[in-house]
C-alpha cells in the first residue's frame, strides 16, 4: 500500500472511531487519498459524505452541520488557495465555539518554496483561529506511524470537542502516488486493534468527573516533570500496592514504594517480560529514561492524568485514556508484584552503589547521588536538563524533604544559571544547582548583578568535563575523527577565573567525600567538580552492567 493511502485510511478510520458522523469534501487532486477514504466509509455506512465544488460553501456547510449536531465535522480540501477559502468559516467556528476538523492536503516539504504548482505556505494557516494545529508530515512506511496517526487524530477530535469547542487544523502532506495501486501490504497493522473505540479516550472535563482506574495489583505509577497532586497519587499508589517510578523532577521519589533503579530494571529483558503492568497511570511528562518510555508502550492500559484536556503529554503515543482526575482503587490480595519490584530495585541500587563507592574519586553519577542525599531537608535542587538530571534519575535514592526542578519543557541549555538563581530567590530554604560546564558557560551573564540586587543563597555545583559530556554516551562517540571538534567541544575555560571576575566565592571539589564541606556556606557560591568524559562513559557502562547482572541473578 502506498503511504498516502495508508495515512488517509488510518486518519479517517480513527476520526470515525472517535465519533465523527459527517464530512464535507471540496474536490481536488492532492486530497485524493482523503477523498477516497471518506467515499469508502460513506459506502460502508460509517459516515455521511457531502461534496461541494466551492470551498467557501463547503466550509460553511460544515459549520452548519457542526452547529446543529454539536459534534466535530471533517472539512477536507486540496492544497493552495482552496485551504485559504476555508478561513472565514474557521474564524466563525472559533468565535462561536463550533467544533470543526479542518483537513487540508498539502505538498510534501521538498516541493514547498520551489514554485511548485498549487503550493502555498499552509503551516499554521489559520493562526489563532484554531484551538490546535498539527503539521502531520509526509507519511512513511515504517513501524510506529500508525500509533502516531491514530494518537494525533483522536487528540484532534478531543480538542475540537472540549473543554473549549472550536476548529482544529490538520495539515496533511502527501507524496505521489495519490491513489491505491499495486501491493496492498503494510509494515504494521493499520487497524486500531482496540475495537470500535478511539485510540485515546478523553474523560469529560465536567466538575466531579473522576475516572476510576481498573482494579488491579499489577499497576505502576509514573511521575514525570510538571506533575500535579503528586502526594495524593503517590499515597493512592502505595495503598494499592503499586511501585512508584518517579523522575527526580517529578518529586514523587519518596516512601516505601519508590523505585530508584527503574532505568536499569527496565533494561533487563527478562525482568520486563515478567513485569508487564496491566495499568500504568502517568502524571506529568516523563522523558529522562528510554526504558521507562518503552514500559508505557507495553502497558495494557495507559492512563494519562492531565490538568488540561486540550493538551496532554503522551511522548510514545501510548495513552489509552486521558482524564483530569483519576481514582486508584485499593485491591486486596497477594503483594508479590510489589515485593518483586522492590527486591529487584534494591539489588540494582546496591550494585550501582558498589560501583560508585569504589575509591574517593569525583564522578558525575556519584556527585549527583551524594548531593541529593546530603543536602538538608527543605532544600531546593535545580538540575541541568542534560546529564545532571539523568544522573539524578539513575542514582538518586528515595528521600523526603527535597524539591527538585529543571527546565525540561524544551530541555534547552540556555538560561540555566539565571533560572537557578530565580528559583533560589523564591525559595525559603537552602538552594543548590547541579549544572554542566557548557550550561554554566552558556549563561554566565546570569552571574552579573548590580550591587543593590538581592543575592540568592545558592551553591552552583558545576560538573566540568571540558565539553559536551552527554555525547560520549551517544552513537556520535563512535565518530572518532570528527567527534571532539563538533560534539565534544572542548573549551578549556578556567571556571575559577569566572568566579573571580564576578567576586563569587569559589571551591574545587577534589574528593567525593568532601562534597558536604565544599557546598557548605551562605550566599552565592561556585563549586567546581572536574571529571573526564571518557572515564564517565565507561563508568556508566559498568553501572548498567552491574545492575543488570544483579537483577538477572534474582529472576
Amino acid at each position: 500500500m502506498n503511504p498516502a493511502t495508508a495515512l488517509a485510511t488510518v486518519l479517517v478510520d480513527e476520526l470515525l472511531c472517535a465519533g465523527m458522523a459527517e464530512a464535507v469534501l471540496a474536490p481536488g487532486s492532492r486530497s485524493a487519498p482523503l477523498a477516497l477514504a471518506l467515499e469508502a466509509a460513506d459506502r460502508a455506512g460509517r459516515v455521511r459524505l457531502h461534496v461541494r465544488v466551492d470551498e467557501r460553501s463547503a466550509s460553511f456547510l460544515a459549520l452548519g452541520l457542526a452547529k446543529r449536531t454539536g459534534r466535530p465535522v471533517a472539512l477536507v480540501c486540496t492544497s493552495g488557495t482552496a485551504a485559504a477559502n476555508f478561513h472565514p468559516a474557521v474564524i466563525e467556528a472559533s468565535e462561536t465555539g463550533t467544533p470543526l476538523l479542518v483537513l487540508t492536503a498539502d505538498r510534501p516539504p521538498e516541493l514547498r518554496g520551489t514554485g511548485a504548482n498549487q503550493t502555498i505556505d499552509q503551516v499554521k494557516l489559520y493562526g489563532s483561529a484554531v484551538r490546535w494545529t498539527c503539521e502531520v508530515g509526509a507519511p512513511e512506511e515504517r513501524p510506529g506511524m500508525v500509533a502516531y496517526w491514530r494518537s494525533m487524530a483522536s487528540r484532534a477530535y478531543a480538542v475540537a470537542m472540549m473543554p473549549d469547542p472550536g476548529p482544529v487544523h490538520l495539515n496533511v502532506a502527501f507524496r505521489e502516488p495519490l491513489i491505491p495501486g499495486g501491493d496492498e501490504s503494510w509494515c504494521e497493522p493499520l487497524d486500531s486493534g482496540a475495537g470500535s473505540g478511539p485510540w485515546t479516550k478523553v474523560r469529560s472535563g465536567m466538575p466531579g468527573a473522576v475516572l476510576r482506574v481498573p482494579a488491579t495489583r499489577r499497576g505502576v505509577l509514573v511521575v514525570g516533570d510538571g506533575a500535579a497532586n503528586v502526594k495524593r497519587y503517590v499515597a493512592a499508589a502505595s495503598m494499592a500496592g503499586w511501585p512508584v517510578l518517579s523522575e527526580p523532577i517529578g518529586n514523587g521519589r519518596y516512601g516505601d514504594n519508590a523505585m530508584s533503579s527503574y532505568h536499569f530494571l527496565l533494561g533487563v529483558q527478562e525482568f520486563v517480560e515478567q513485569h508487564r503492568p496491566e495499568v500504568v497511570v502517568t502524571l506529568g511528562k516523563p522523558g529522562l529514561s528510554k526504558p521507562l518510555l518503552s514500559l508505557l508502550r507495553r502497558a495494557q492500559e495507559h492512563i494519562v492524568v492531565s490538568p488540561s484536556l486540550a493538551r496532554w503529554p503522551d511522548p510514545v503515543r501510548s495513552a489509552t485514556q486521558v482524564a483530569q482526575e483519576v481514582e486508584i482503587p485499593v485491591v486486596s490480595g497477594d503483594d508479590g508484584w510489589l515485593k518483586s519490584w522492590k527486591a529487584a530495585d534494591q539489588a540494582a541500587a546496591a550494585a550501582v552503589d558498589k560501583v560508585l563507592d569504589e575509591g574517593d574519586e569525583v564522578t558525575e553519577p556519584r556527585l549527583a547521588r551524594d548531593l541529593a542525599a546530603s543536602i538538608p531537608g527543605g532544600s531546593l535542587l535545580f538540575a541541568s536538563a542534560s546529564m545532571p538530571v539523568r544522573d539524578l534519575d539513575q542514582t538518586m535514592r528515595p528521600r523526603r524533604g527535597l524539591r527538585i526542578l529543571a527546565n525540561r519543557g524544551a530541555s534547552g541549555i540556555d538560561g540555566l544559571v539565571s533560572t537557578a538563581m530565580g528559583t533560589a530567590l523564591a525559595h525559603s530554604g537552602r538552594s543548590y544547582a547541579l549544572l554542566g560546564d557548557l550550561a554554566f558557560l552558556h549563561d554566565q551573564n546570569g552571574l552579573v548583578m548590580g550591587p543593590a540586587e538581592p543575592v540568592p543563597d545558592l551553591a552552583l555545583v558545576v560538573v566540568n568535563n571540558d565539553g559536551g559530556g552527554i555525547f560520549s554516551l551517544l552513537p556520535q562517540a563512535s565518530l572518532r575523527g570528527s567527534f571532539e571538534r563538533i560534539f565534544g567541544t572542548s573549551h578549556q575555560v578556567e571556571l575559577a577565573h569566572i568566579a573571580a571576575a564576578h567576586g563569587i566565592p569559589y571551591k574545587r571539589l577534589e574528593k567525593a567525600s568532601g562534597l558536604s564541606r565544599a557546598v557548605a556556606g551562605e550566599g552565592l557560591r561556585i563549586v567546581e567538580a572536574r571529571t573526564d568524559r571518557e572515564v564517565n562513559a565507561a563508568l556508566h557502562v559498568r553501572m548498567r552492567q552491574a545492575a543488570h547482572d544483579a537483577v538477572k541473578t534474582m529472576l
